[in-house]
């Protein structure tokens, strides 16, 4: 069957043969991709960045983001049969860690994990493939047109809720992760897909959203985000220093630019007692400098919180899968339109090497969806 792969280090991107895999035990799902989703990590990848061969290759088959039809079941798997639609999740746990344990390798703390078309695992850019029952999650047939956003979805939700979780925690009056939610003011960083599905699951729980980004007003970003009922700020017209002046009490940002600079000068923005977390990873080595001592002062008189988070646990991509359906029946095309580009398997290359105008979500087809 085919599949793409790249030679780690390089940009040597193309069509290779490898054997189509097949159920070998009782707890395997075989599933037909029919989707996979594009990211800023695949184009870094695809462009000669970080990604580890698996043991014994020459190559990385690509792609994260997949999303599926089960084609075959081993005779003890239960959460699905063939004919669904489903995803599997992407990262796989060390084996010797309690988070790993728990089927929470996205919190591994030995650092030992794989993941599929990353590191150390061959992804889902191929035409079949095989994995354990523990990584896969169902998704209704209503969702077939979007089911492939089931991956970046988890990421802005695995960000909303901790941070949530830690301010329930810690603030007086919060009982619970919805309460402490209820009536918040959020400056989503970064109107790419994390950006806007973030912006998705705040708005569902009536959080007023603020987005910023660089693109013009009338673009597609911005669009989609005053669709789902959310606020846009160019960040070409308003300068970082002034936005806490301009916005009020921002009780929550969720960074998704990937821009260290503007991550730290993001800061400026967040509110008394407020929680900021980052899921950009910036590139490059460039240092910058930042007024470390204000910087501190900051956080410490105001009681903030900075938090990193990456990746996603499995009962994330089952939050995901109800937000996003529940996010497209309250307005029709409110998820669904985050998907901009369906390109032919054939056409990989220059979806790989390069963003497209007015794209969002950029999806490799591989087979119809249907």
């Amino acid at each position: 069957m085919r599949a793409i792969a790249v030679v780690p280090g390089t940009t040597d991107v193309r069509f290779v043969e490898r054997p189509e895999p097949s159920v070998e035990a009782a707890d395997q799902i075989k599933m037909q991709v029919l989707q996979v989703g594009i990211c800023g990590t695949d184009r870094e990848e695809a462009n000669g960045g970080r990604a580890d061969l698996p043991p014994g290759r020459t190559d990385l088959v690509l792609g994260h983001e997949m999303f599926g039809k089960v084609v075959e079941v081993g005779g003890a798997v239960q959460a699905v049969k063939p004919g669904d639609f489903a995803v599997f999740t992407v990262r796989r746990g060390c084996d010797h860690c309690e988070s790993c344990a728990e089927n929470r390798s996205d919190m591994c703390a030995s650092g030992d994990y794989t993941e599929r078309g990353i590191r150390a695992a061959d992804g889902f850019q191929t035409e079949f493939v095989v994995d354990t029952e523990q990584y896969v999650v169902k998704m209704p047939a209503s969702m077939a047109q979007f089911g492939v956003l089931a991956e970046p979805m988890s990421v802005a939700e695995k960000a909303v809720w901790e941070a949530a979780e830690i301010q329930a925690a810690r603030l007086p009056g919060a009982h619970s992760p919805e309460e402490w939610l209820e009536g918040k003011r959020a400056l989503i960083a970064g109107l790419g897909p994390i950006g806007l599905l973030a912006a998705i699951v705040l708005r569902l729980r009536d959080v007023e959203v603020i987005g910023l980004d660089v693109v013009d007003e009338d673009s597609t970003r911005p669009a989609l985000l005053k669709r789902i009922g959310g606020r846009y700020v160019n960040g070409k017209q308003v300068k970082t220093d002034v936005l806490d002046d301009q916005l009020g009490q921002v009780d929550i940002i969720v960074e998704a630019t990937g821009v260290a600079s503007l991550e730290f000068e993001l800061i400026d923005a967040l509110g008394i007692n407020g929680v900021y977390v980052l899921t950009g990873i910036p590139g490059g080595d460039r240092p910058i400098r930042i007024d470390g001592a204000a910087l501190v002062r900051q956080l410490v008189l105001s009681n903030q919180v900075l938090l990193g988070s990456v990746n996603a646990g499995r009962s994330h991509f089952e939050l995901g899968v109800a937000d996003l359906a529940e996010a497209e029946a309250r307005r029709p095309g409110a998820a669904s339109s985050v998907v901009t580009h369906h390109i032919p398997a054939a056409e990989f290359e220059a979806a790989l090497k390069e963003r497209v105008k007015d794209e969002i979500k950029s999806v490799i087809s591989w087979a119809p969806v249907n």
